[in-house]
């Protein structure tokens, strides 16, 4: 039977940034140094593939700190910890490695000068997130205000509204911050925003390519996890500029294909925290249905790469 044809646009930037990338070599790094078992605090990244391909090779993912014994390495997630875990660590003098995305360390080290200067911190970002609750635990209790949306800032009691500066999640929609940025800046007009913008490149070079992408296409496919805030906030990218249909899958086998019946074209991208071996998998699908065309849609070029930690480029 014939195939129809298909007009595929592959998005790049896609896929892992240079956090993500470090933070697995991180998990990698420390199998080899140590052995089998390394204790991750929390999934390294938000993908249920790489973190089962870890766990295969001798990583144990585990909340708390509580469930690591002293005598094995711990590991700390790329979204960040709370101050209080790795001073638990040390009291316990368990040997552990900081995977924190340098992007997310900096807004740590950004909220932590502002709190020493005297201001309270406002926090865009997202409820129950575990980089919102690493940026908000570098912080004592009540020092840093949540805003999820600009309805929000609306709510909001600082202790003085002359006293304030604002930090965000590095993962967030780049034009969903803009309006509450604004929001904040309308009620409190002496507030102190980042030198540089919070949100990461790796973030914001995966929203521009969906926005350029989008309008092209009957359908777009975002390869991601659903506790990934990066890849869900793709979807809706892609849906605000212009793309009538987006999905989020996690693997070739969650396409929805009686949703894409009678498309000519659709886009692929994927989430920071998703491999290129999952990538090639949704394209091969689409290959085993349709007379495929691929055609790429590059909106920036990657050369971002992080060194991993000391400790670990020591011999044991």
């Amino acid at each position: 039977m014939t195939k129809p044809p298909l007009t595929l646009y592959l998005a790049a930037p896609r896929g892992f940034c240079a956090g993500v990338d470090r933070a697995i070599k991180i998990v990698e790094m420390a199998l080899d140094k140590w052995g089998a078992p390394v204790f991750v605090r929390h999934e390294i990244v938000h993908n249920k593939f790489v973190v089962d391909g870890l766990r295969d090779k001798g990583a144990v993912f585990v909340e708390s700190l509580d469930e690591c014994p002293d005598d094995r390495p711990v590991i700390f997630s790329a979204h960040g910890v709370p101050k209080a875990v790795p001073a638990k660590a040390a009291s316990r003098q368990m040997i552990y490695v900081d995977a924190t995305c340098p992007l997310v360390s900096k807004v740590h080290i950004e909220a932590q000068r502002h709190a020493d200067n005297g201001l309270q911190m406002v926090m865009i970002g997202h409820d129950g997130h575990p980089e919102t609750i690493g940026t908000m635990g570098q912080l004592p209790e009540g020092e840093v205000i949540l805003v999820e949306t600009v309805a929000d800032v609306a709510t909001i009691a600082p202790r003085d509204p002359e006293r304030l500066a604002f930090v965000t999640q590095t993962t967030l929609s780049v034009d969903d911050t803009v309006d509450i940025v604004a929001a904040l800046k309308a009620r409190f007009p002496a507030i102190i925003g980042p030198h540089k913008e919070d949100i990461c490149y790796a973030t914001t070079n995966r929203q521009d390519a969906v926005k350029a992408m989008a309008p092209k296409c009957d359908a777009m496919l975002v390869v991601g996890a659903p506790n990934s805030s990066n890849s869900r906030r793709l979807v809706e990218v892609g849906t605000k500029a212009g793309c009538a249909y987006s999905q989020l899958v996690q693997r070739a086998g969650d396409i929805d294909w009686r949703s894409l019946d009678g498309i000519a074209s659709v886009g692929i991208t994927a989430g920071a925290s998703a491999p290129e071996v999952l990538i090639d998998e949704v394209i091969a699908a689409f290959g085993a249905r349709y007379d495929m065309t691929v055609e790429y849609v590059e909106t920036a070029v990657e050369n971002v790469e992080f060194k991993v930690p000391r400790v670990l480029r020591e011999p044991a």
